[in-house]
Parts: C-alpha cells; structure tokens; sequence
C-alpha cells in the first residue's frame, strides 16, 4: 500500500529499551526465603523493542529513538535490533557511562511477575529532524505527561497509535490522557479502559473512549478484543485463539503492532483484530517480548497447520480467510532469531 510520495519511514516510535532476562517454566510464583528453578531461561531486548521488532518482522520500515547504554548489554541490545531486525537507529544513541535497564520476567500461570532496574537516561540533544516523516507513529502515553513529538508527528500527517501504562496514581483520569486529542487510534486493555470511562463494562468503554479519540480497541484478554470506530459506528469483536502460553512478556506490543500492519494496509476493521490476535497468540509460544514476535513465514505456517487439521469449524476458518491472499510460500531463507539463555560475547569476539 505505500505509495511514491510515502515517507521512507513506515512507521516511527521512541522509549526505553531495556534488556529483558526472562525465567519460564516455574510452577508457582517464587516464595519468599526460597529459592526456585525455572525449566526455561531466555534474554532479549526488551522495552519499546518489543514494538519495533514486531513491526519490523511484519515488513513495516521501523525508525526507533532511544538511550543505549555503552555497556555489553547496550551493545547486544543495539546490535540485536539494527543488524538482527533491520530496524533503523539512526536517531537512537548510545549513552557513555550509563547502564543498560534491565527486566527480570517470570512466567508461570500464564500471568508474569517482573523485577525492573535503571536510571533515567540524560535528555537527548533537540533534532530537528525528529520524529522523522513517518506513515504511523506508536506512542506509550504516560497519565498526566504530554510529549511534543505526538502533537509534531500529528501536524505532519503521521497517523498516530497510542496505548497506555498502569496509572500509578490511581487517578484514572481521561483528561490526563491529553494527547489522545493527536492519535487516531487507542488501544487499552480491558481494565485500564474501563477505569478511564468509569464503566463495568469493556464494549462500553470502547464506545465511551470514541468520545476522545477516533477508533477505540480494548483487548479482552482470553476473549480477544473489541473495536469502535467512532467516524463510522462500526463495531468488531473477534474472539481470541487458544495456545498453550510459555511467556506472555510483550504480547500487548505484538498485538499493536498487527493492528498498525493492518491499519497502513487498509484492511477491515475485523480483520484487524483477527491479525492482531493472531500474531499476538504466535508471540506468547516463544520467550521473550521482542524476539518472540513473529514473522509472516511463522503467520503462514499456522494458517497452513489450521487448514490441515480435521473437524476445523469452518466459520473460524473464514475469519481467517483474508489471509490466503496476504501470505508468503512456507518457505523462508532461514529462522528468526530467538531468545536464548545467554546474551553471548562483545562484538570483538
């Protein structure tokens, strides 16, 4: 869908990166006084790489802003993302003598516990050429916080998504939202989306939310997500696709970034969802929150097991159906990176 006068980048975000080490495969949450063994053990860069590395393996040209530190983790994290993903850094930096953050994940229960540890990284240097012209932009809004560059992406035409942290301050208040004013589309989970509009319900917060901002999508969690779009009065639901999950850790970013995939390509509003859900349910099999986001071959690959499985109820295999003219052969040149236990040498090795 993109066009000769389309900026060269598809979409643009900037956040923390954090190095995640993720433990899996514990049976219960740890004890205190105790100590406990997990089966499973992977590292990844973490944070706003969550997003971008899902963009950038559903084929979205991605620019990220963001602090590296000079340390071994900052350089994997760095190298990771430009060389492994092909994500553009070229407004990234890297911080001397400032620590990587880093996040301890443990996954058990299909729910995830985590332990996060860093420093606010020094105000980048004023660029005039960020954020850069972009298709679509993804920002994180913080309660109570404006950031310039929403409204600058805005004013250049850039389409804006946006979704939202826990408010720490128990406040919940849609005016603290005030940049929801710049973005087309909000993507909240069901509880946050419900404290926000006050209600007991996440279809009506949805439609509460189209008050504020043009398209609303509430995740429902097991039972898939919801959409309104407030320009037109349509609505979807779509139900969610059952997996054994190993590691939840950045299912909500895989989510956001197959509904943005979708969005640029002008898909309908339920096929969005269904994308969405799908490439989501695909991360949660793997470890880690960035390297876990899956590619089209891997999104190919399911559609071809689903097809081939006996007693298949039709009608969700036509929810599916669009998919058929979107996907790549099987075959790929070879496998995505994945996490591993180990965030292995220095670049000099």
């Amino acid at each position: 869908m993109r066009t000769p006068g389309d900026p060269d980048c598809d979409v643009y975000l900037t956040g923390n990166v954090f190095l995640d080490i993720i433990f899996t495969g514990l049976d219960s949450a740890p004890v205190r006084g105790t100590e406990s063994w997990a089966r499973g053990m992977g590292s990844s860069p973490g944070g706003v790489a969550n997003m971008a590395t899902a963009l950038a393996r559903l084929g979205l040209r991605t620019s990220l802003a963001a602090a590296f530190g000079d340390d071994h983790y900052g350089e994997y994290c760095w190298d990771a993302l430009e060389e492994g993903e092909g994500i553009d850094l070229t407004l990234s930096r890297t911080v001397p003598g400032w620590h990587s953050p880093v996040t301890v994940s443990m996954a058990y229960e299909g729910e995830r516990t985590m332990v996060s540890h860093g420093h606010e990284a020094p105000p980048p240097e004023p660029a005039p050429d960020c954020p850069p012209p972009a298709r679509a932009a993804v920002a994180s809004l913080t309660p109570g916080i404006r950031a310039d560059w929403i409204a600058q992406a805005a004013r250049k035409g850039t389409r804006v998504f946006a979704d939202v942290g826990w408010d720490e301050s128990g406040r919940w208040n849609p005016d603290d939202l005030a940049d929801l004013e710049h973005c087309e589309a909000f993507l909240p989970n069901a509880a946050e989306a419900m404290r926000y509009t006050r209600t007991d319900c996440p279809r009506a917060a949805a439609r509460a939310l189209t008050e504020r901002v043009p398209l609303a999508v509430v995740t429902l969690g097991a039972e898939g997500a919801y959409a309104v779009d407030g320009s037109t009065g349509e609505s979807a639901e779509v139900p969610a696709i059952q997996v054994e999950a190993l590691d939840p850790t950045g299912a909500g970013d895989v989510f956001v970034a197959g509904f943005v995939t979708g969005t640029l390509a002008g898909w309908p509003l339920a096929d969005r969802l269904a994308f969405a859900g799908l490439t989501a349910a695909l991360s949660v099999q793997e470890f880690g929150g960035s390297l876990s986001a899956p590619g089209w071959s891997e999104v190919a690959a399911w559609w071809g097991s689903v097809r081939a499985l006996r007693d298949q109820d039709p009608a969700a295999l036509r929810r599916y159906g669009f998919l058929e003219r979107l996907l790549p052969a099987p075959a790929r040149p070879g496998p995505l990176r994945r996490a591993v236990p180990t965030i292995g040498f220095g670049r000099s090795a």
